[in-house]
């Protein structure tokens, strides 16, 4: 921007703008842009003159980065004095977002990518302020930043959209009935099905983990997650004998393997086994004893 063009586009302001000049081929954007009011020196210049400072120099610089050849130094100075002059913006836009679980420093950078990505598409001629135009692409960036990245379990973004509308539906339900709002009234309010709500608040709980070694802080005598959740399954110590009985169970007589499915799976008496399968209930115990120490005999060889 020459000096020409900084004093038409900023007259009338109460600070003075200061850029550096340029070491290239290419002229300089502006060597300075002086002020026809200098303000006080020991009173700063009020934010509403701040603004409508930022605002006048980001327009003039909109124009002059219109003109210029993308890639060129020029070009590339222009475009990184807009980002800095605008970053206040993103700042204002990320601490909407500062109750999330992320470092604010994370936040803001997001936001400088939506930044980017508002200045190289915006138009000055159209008339838009550009903060106006700038807002929804910068927190739409960072919202997609919380979609896409924060959560600890990876779920549907169907699942997502579901859950914020489920929070929403709440919020307006719970201040029209004085209560908290029942599955099928969310369902109702929603359009969707009762099972889809369920699935949609339980999938809040993958939003954030815990470690597993983590402790409780205010609770005395509690020991890590680990530790307090889950139980032992007793069942467990069965598998690898049942699995080391099917192959023995396999190779038994048709008979005596109908005899210990019903006698151990079936819980059967002795005396009902041998109404099932016709013989006597003696029939019967002599069969069992002399099946159970054959399949015992394979488990202690295979041991």
């Amino acid at each position: 921007m020459s000096a020409e063009l900084g004093a038409a586009e900023i007259q009338g302001t109460t600070t003075v703008a200061e850029f550096p000049v340029q070491q290239s081929h290419t002229p300089p954007v502006s060597e300075a842009v002086v002020t026809s009011e200098p303000a006080p020196e020991s009173v700063s210049a009020a934010p509403e003159n701040r603004a409508l400072d930022t605002r006048t120099l980001s327009r003039s610089l909109f124009h002059r980065l219109a003109t210029l050849e993308p890639g060129s130094d020029e070009h590339t100075y222009v475009r990184d004095t807009l980002i800095e002059l605008n970053l206040p913006l993103v700042r204002y836009a990320s601490a909407r977002f500062r109750s999330r679980n992320e470092p604010m420093e994370d936040i803001v950078q997001v936001g400088t990518i939506g930044l980017i990505k508002a200045i190289d598409r915006f138009d000055p001629e159209r008339g838009v302020e550009f903060p106006t135009f700038a807002m929804p692409t910068v927190v739409g960036e960072i919202k997609r930043f919380f979609r896409d990245t924060s959560w600890s379990v990876r779920v549907p973004r169907r699942l997502q959209e579901l859950r914020l509308a489920l929070t929403k539906a709440g919020d307006e339900l719970s201040q029209k009935l004085d209560r908290s709002p029942t599955v099928a009234e969310l369902a109702v309010f929603l359009g969707v099905s009762e099972e889809d709500v369920v699935e949609g608040l339980a999938v809040g709980n993958a939003y954030t983990a815990s470690s597993l070694d983590s402790t409780p802080g205010e609770e005395e005598g509690e020991g890590p997650l680990a530790d307090r959740l889950g139980y032992e399954d007793l069942a467990l110590e069965g598998v690898e004998y049942r699995e080391s009985l099917k192959p023995l169970l396999a190779k038994l007589p048709p008979r005596e393997r109908r005899i210990i499915m019903l006698r151990f799976f079936g819980n059967l008496t002795q005396s009902q086994i041998g109404e099932e399968i016709g013989i006597s209930q003696m029939h019967v115990s002599r069969l069992l004893t002399k099946t159970l120490t054959q399949l015992r005999a394979g488990l202690i060889s295979e041991s």
